[in-house]
């Protein structure tokens, strides 16, 4: 019976395997040391996390700002895992609204120090070459410029600016996110029903312009999200 020889190849697979797996590792401990320090977090405190040396960090990362990326692109993993079912859902245009809203405010209320970790991008060491936040940005918003665009070509309406409306909506919430994590002055509940009160009465008001009333109650498509 003829052996298998395992060659280059297969080794070479296993390795890139193994090396990814301890890549996950690391970031997944990276999350856990800024959750406990908060977003000033050191190498020293992600190597301590994770029960290794600061060298055995730098064999898995080119250096602080390659680590600070993968943490980043794991982030978007996590904010989309919540926000994507939101953004998919059926229900009333105004329950959806509210939904999403939500959705991203329990993101950053869950894993504060994280958001801030990402947003402040002190942690780099050097320019990197993504910008995690306006990549977020501009994800959330095509989503958004599909749902609104939806919306108004169902009404026969311009969908032109679905666009530029989404980009304008993700920036509200994101500010009005930041000024709740610093000031907590309202529970999420409040903040997302004002929020979605606003974002409505917008929208509200580009359809009675065209002469389109709606009930904010009434069941809509839900949206179609690409692939």
């Amino acid at each position: 019976m003829a052996r298998t020889v395992k060659g280059p190849d297969a080794r070479r697979e296993r390795w890139k395997g193994h090396r990814e797996q301890r890549r996950a590792e690391f970031v997944e401990a990276t999350i856990a040391a800024v959750a406990k320090k908060g977003p000033d977090v050191g190498m020293e405190d992600v190597a301590a996390e994770a029960g290794v040396s600061k060298p055995v960090l730098y064999r898995h990362f080119t250096d602080k700002s390659d680590l600070y990326l993968a943490v980043g692109q794991r982030a978007t993993e996590v904010l989309m895992e919540r926000m994507g079912p939101a953004l998919a859902a059926e229900g009333s245009i105004r329950d959806r609204i509210t939904r999403i809203v939500d959705a991203y405010l329990s993101v950053i209320e869950e894993n504060p120090n994280l958001y801030r970790f990402v947003v402040k991008g002190s942690f780099a060491d050097r320019p990197v070459e993504k910008d995690v936040v306006a990549e977020d940005k501009n994800l959330i918003a095509a989503t958004l410029a599909r749902l609104i665009g939806d919306y108004l070509r169902a009404f026969d309406m311009d969908s032109g600016g679905a666009e530029p409306w989404a980009h304008a909506l993700v920036g509200m919430v994101q500010n009005a996110g930041d000024w709740w994590l610093d000031r907590q002055t309202m529970s999420r509940a409040n903040l997302s029903d004002y929020l979605a009160t606003i974002i409505w009465h917008a929208l509200d008001g580009l359809l009675r312009s065209a002469g389109v009333e709606i009930d904010p109650a009434t069941p809509l498509t839900p949206l179609r999200l690409v692939d």
